[in-house]
């Protein structure tokens, strides 16, 4: 320990110090000439695309990776040596990128975590403190004795922040840590490194695929191409690219989006509604501008509003013209499977796995030419469903029909008509692009010449063209993610079951990957049933089913969803407030018992708007904290997903206590 606290005497203020940073792999540059400063006691993030260089740099900063140039400084050491790196390793927590890297699969949490505190030399005094603190904080405590193994994509992530934070770091350094885990575990996470950086004193880099993250940084940092694009906190970063969000319906929307998409970069289809950032602050400017661009189409339900952080990332990235991926190629319509008649039917589907219950009499229909999204936790039972109904896992009850065959009985039909897309989807890495489709083509038996149709139609439909001779294994994630979409769809399928197929994608393959979906959808009648971690893109969705404890729990459109939250806990309001974490208690003292961080910001819900808005403003500054700004906002579906599950996590609670 006093060891401990003479390092921390060496430094001031600044935790970390890059200067010229690079990292080069053989002939790539990874990292090229990157400046960053991280300073004691803020959370600093590294946001950027896949391969942009953020993992690099957070290795040499954790004193894991050498690099060629420049000069890496923590807690006032010149990190240059394995002999410098050890020096700082007792101060610092390294989350890797990936679920439960860090961890061992045949032990259990409580296991883990115990292994981890010997490695760090906790005392026994101080891990029992702090294992039950953490447990606790984690929601984990009751499954202490569950082998890691076993443990869904988010309590492995929060097992494993458990077991990077033990020690107490004063640097934790976390990459991705939120990546594949679902909405409320993502707000448990922030939840508790806000508090230990509060509590502790300690300081955080973090990197994120997830853009509404970005705002919950104090500073942060935007990568592309191992290059620092622009830093600064989110607010001054907002403002760089001035512009406002206009969303609104109109038909045919395939027709508008053609329109829009004439005059405007960003163009998206969120299911019914459309989304346009424009280039002018002037409200009434942009409502002129879209008119003006679709000409004869009506917009109804119009609505602008500032642009989040993610579309100021998107511009950004497009003014550079840096991303590979911002292709032109539109993907060609095909030959249509038609709008009639059902696609998917699952009826009381039961799965059991020994005396675990994974699915539990789930029920639901998904029309051709439908996306049907499928919400819910880690270990919601939604992989185990979409998995019953191609064929791959038995149902222990329950029946269920897809593309129009009997899932029971017609195993081989049923993969004739459908492509699946798993969370871990099986290209060959060794192989090309070209190859990959080829060898695809030839497992579902495609002759010469309808592989050859298929794959020129593959190449244009996923903007592949230039990636053809690339190795699958050198491809961005965006890109290789398309690749396997082209692969699930080599067959021409009825049907298209993805499961979480844009985990760990930036912003723009994301959106490139569902206007591909969008039109496979409205204009080749594909169903398309989907899992996603990424609240925003289940609005692109016609449908939702929210799956809890193996059991759907709710339903409907996106804004149907939005209305039942919104009719049984009041309408939604933001609060930007000094020292959010003890604005949140005392907002929760007040009675606003559902309040939660939303990055800097607090969410809650109000019955009465104005009485309770009121109430919520004299309760923060009654207890000298200062209001920035509190303001009603639109119901998001995160806001939707948290309160489902919260209250039913609540109701549990509250039946096992009974």
């Amino acid at each position: 320990m006093e060891g401990k606290e003479a390092l921390q005497t060496q430094h001031s203020d600044t935790i970390v110090r890059v200067s010229g940073f690079v990292k080069r792999y053989k002939k790539d540059v990874a990292v090229d000439g990157v400046d960053l400063e991280v300073r004691r006691g803020e959370i600093y993030g590294l946001i950027g695309p896949d391969g942009s260089g953020k993992s690099s740099l957070m290795k040499a900063i954790a004193g894991v990776l050498t690099y060629d140039a420049g000069a890496v400084d923590v807690f006032g050491t010149r990190v240059d040596s394995e002999r410098a790196a050890e020096r700082i390793k007792p101060n610092i927590g390294f989350l890797p990128q990936g679920l439960g890297l860090n961890l061992y699969p045949e032990l259990s949490i409580e296991e883990n975590i115990d292994f981890f505190a010997q490695l760090r030399l906790v005392s026994d005094r101080d891990l029992a403190e702090r294992k039950t603190r953490l447990l606790a904080m984690t929601r984990l405590e009751r499954f202490r004795d569950r082998p890691m193994k076993n443990l869904s994509g988010g309590m492995k992530q929060k097992l494993g922040l458990i077991c990077t934070l033990i020690h107490e770091p004063d640097l934790a350094i976390l990459d991705e840590p939120t990546t594949g885990v679902d909405p409320v575990s993502r707000r448990d996470f922030w939840s508790i490194l806000t508090e230990l950086l509060q509590e502790k004193g300690m300081t955080a880099l973090v990197s994120t695929a997830y853009m509404d993250e970005a705002a919950r940084f104090h500073r942060l940092s935007f990568l592309s191409r191992g290059k620092v694009l622009v830093s600064g906190t989110p607010m001054e970063v907002q403002t760089l690219v001035p512009g406002s969000v206009v969303t609104f319906e109109t038909t045919p929307q395939v027709q508008a989006i053609a329109r829009l998409k004439q005059s405007f970069k960003q163009v998206e289809s969120l299911g019914p509604l459309l989304h346009v950032f424009t280039p002018t602050a002037d409200q009434s400017e942009a409502r002129l501008q879209i008119n003006t661009a679709l000409g004869d189409l009506v917009p109804t339900a119009l609505r602008v509003d500032e642009p989040e952080l993610e579309d100021v990332f998107v511009a950004l990235l497009l003014q550079k013209a840096e991303h590979k991926e911002t292709s032109d190629a539109q993907p060609t319509a095909e030959a249509g499977h038609g709008r009639d008649g059902l696609a998917i039917e699952a009826e009381g589907l039961i799965r059991d796995f020994g005396s675990f219950r994974a699915v539990d009499r789930v029920s639901f229909q998904v029309k051709q030419g439908e996306i049907f999204g499928l919400l819910g936790a880690n270990g919601a039972g939604k992989t185990t469903v979409i998995k019953m109904l191609n064929g791959i896992l038995l149902p222990t009850g329950g029946a269920g029909r897809v593309a129009g065959a009997d899932m029971r009985t017609a195993a081989g039909s049923i993969k004739e008509r459908i492509g699946y897309m798993s969370q871990a989807f099986s290209l060959y890495l060794d192989l090309t692009v070209e190859e990959n489709i080829r060898l695809f083509a030839g497992i579902y038996g495609l002759d010469k010449r309808a592989m050859s149709e298929r794959y020129r139609w593959i190449i244009t439909m996923a903007g592949l063209s230039g990636y053809e001779s690339s190795l699958t294994s050198r491809l961005p994630m965006g890109v290789r993610q398309r690749l396997a979409l082209g692969c699930a769809l080599v067959h021409n399928p009825r049907v298209l079951f993805l499961d979480e197929p844009t985990s760990g994608v930036d912003p723009i393959g994301r959106r490139h990957f569902w206007e591909i979906l969008s039109r496979l959808a409205r204009e080749a009648g594909v169903a398309i049933l989907i899992t996603t971690h990424y609240m925003s893109e289940a609005e692109h969705c016609d449908n939702l089913a929210l799956m809890y404890a193996g059991r759907i729990v709710a339903e409907g459109s996106p804004v149907d969803m939005k209305r039942q939250v919104e009719h049984e806990a009041g309408r939604l309001f933001e609060v930007v407030a000094e020292h959010p974490a003890k604005a949140l208690v005392h907002l929760r003292q007040a009675g606003f018992h559902r309040a939660a961080l939303f990055g800097t910001k607090l969410h809650f819900f109000c019955r009465d708007p104005v009485r309770d808005r009121d109430c919520a403003r004299h309760a923060l500054e009654g207890s000298g904290v200062r209001v920035i700004s509190l303001h009603e906002r639109p119901l998001s579906l995160e806001d939707v997903f948290v309160y489902r599950v919260m209250a039913l996590e609540q109701a549990a609670k509250q039946e096992a206590a009974a």
